[in-house]
């Protein structure tokens, strides 16, 4: 994180002393930090809370790991909140506008806190139609569901999308850009999300539970992986769906061994694995769709910054949308 730290002002915050389970996430006072110039400082309404800082708290490989280094750290990279202090040269915002942002991402941006600093481009205004809770669980599952869909994948109208894992944070939010971008939409997701999917434009939902989607979905032009390693046998299912020179993107992260080489066979295109970045302008877009009533944010869980432990537990079960750290007191 570049900005510099007040050494007279202390904020609360939720870090972590070494890698493991939600309980290593502990309440710490630490400094806090000064807008540097260009940057702004934001008072913290609330928290996204990602697969990203699961699998970071847990030390497995992510694409912060070797930014952050060794613990101690403060998690997140997600937030909205009001702007409190802007640093020289800094011109987009003031003190009292609503923001929200993506931050710093791989580097460490410490947005399980009180208060962050990060390049005013980086933010973009809040929606005015959503509170602070669902604006922050706007910035990393929109922008990579929108990068991924639009820069890396190209999507074009009469193309047919496949989500797997859409009930969450970046998949409801996938099934409607791929939708409102003109693509037929497959859906993968427990029954008792269906309705809901169906509600925000998905064509065809598949329980993943009850049949083999390999059954169902045919011609398929983009599947979309947002499970990874929690069903790693999905990446290799998909491959029979998918029709020749149709592309595979992993988002979430593991693939069994010898999936390159097994796509490249049958004569599917592999993406690299994507990661998002900050883009100010990119959340301005999304914003307007937001306040335009054409995107719809589902946030499963509010929790207070104090129970992030408890907030990891539940957005680990595999939460309905995004779950949401409570920041401001």
């Amino acid at each position: 994180m570049a900005a510099v730290m007040d050494g007279g002002a202390t904020m609360r915050a939720m870090g972590i002393n070494g890698f493991g389970g939600p309980e290593v996430l502990t309440p710490v006072t630490v400094a806090r930090p000064v807008p540097m110039p260009t940057e702004v400082l934001v008072r913290v309404y609330a928290a996204g809370v990602n697969p990203l800082d699961l699998r970071t708290r847990e030390g497995l490989p992510t694409p912060a790991a070797d930014a952050l280094g060794t613990p101690p750290h403060i998690l997140g990279w997600e937030v909205s909140g009001v702007v409190e202090e802007t640093g020289r040269g800094e011109f987009l915002f003031a003190p009292g506008d609503e923001v929200f942002g993506l931050l710093w991402l791989p580097r460490p941006a410490g947005a399980y806190a009180e208060f962050v600093a990060a390049p005013s481009r980086q933010f973009a205004r809040k929606p005015v139609t959503i509170d602070h809770d669902h604006a922050a669980a706007v910035p990393l599952a929109g922008l990579t569901a929108w990068q991924v869909l639009t820069d890396l994948a190209g999507l074009r109208p009469g193309q047919r999308v496949l989500v797997h894992g859409a009930g969450g944070g970046v998949g409801h939010l996938a099934v409607q850009f791929a939708k409102r971008l003109g693509a037929h939409v497959t859906a993968t997701a427990s029954k008792g999300k269906h309705d809901w999917l169906r509600e925000l434009g998905a064509d065809e939902l598949i329980d993943y539970r009850e049949i083999p989607f390999e059954r169902v979905a045919r011609d398929i032009d983009i599947v979309l992986d947002l499970v990874g390693m929690v069903q790693p046998d999905t990446a290799l299912r998909s491959l029979e769906v998918l029709r020749p020179g149709g592309l595979f993107i992993p988002v979430a992260p593991g693939r069994p061994a010898g999936f390159a080489e097994r796509a490249d066979a049958v004569g599917v295109r592999l993406a690299p694995e994507p990661l998002v970045e900050p883009d100010g302008h990119g959340l301005a877009r999304l914003a307007a769709l937001i306040d335009n009533g054409e995107l719809d944010v589902h946030v499963d869980r509010v929790f207070p910054l104090e129970e992030a432990a408890n907030a990891h537990l539940h957005a680990g079960k595999g939460a309905t949308g995004k779950t949401v750290l409570h920041v401001v007191r």
